[in-house]
């Protein structure tokens, strides 16, 4: 495998900019994890509740959200790192200064059990 297919790109080509999200799965070279990179200037945005069969990791870049996870709410803010347990209750809303982060889903392909 060459170094060039270890390079995982937006599909749109972009490289910044707001409002928009990309998910990645089965990424090269075994990485064993599948990520979504989200960036938006909105709001009151985000997913309804539900739960992984494995841990998801939040690096919260630009922004906050405020998030529920299991029966309790934290507002997670640039330069911070949540980690919601496997099987735990989750979703989050984006604060007032919109939201950037990437999301570690730690399995190699989404999982996702709606709850709401």
């Amino acid at each position: 495998m060459s170094v060039r297919e270890l390079v995982v790109s937006r599909r749109d080509g972009g490289t910044g900019g707001e409002d928009w999200t990309e998910n990645f799965e089965d990424l090269p070279g075994g990485a064993g994890i599948s990520i979504i990179l989200e960036s938006t200037s909105r709001a009151g945005v985000g997913p309804r509740l539900h739960k992984h069969p494995y841990a998801e990791t939040f690096v919260i870049k630009r922004g906050s959200a405020t998030f529920t996870i299991g029966t309790e709410e934290i507002v997670g803010e640039a330069g911070q790192v949540l980690v919601v347990p496997a099987e735990t209750p989750h979703k989050f809303a984006t604060g007032p200064d919109g939201y950037e982060a990437v999301h570690i889903h730690a399995a190699p392909r989404f999982v996702t059990d709606w709850l709401e």
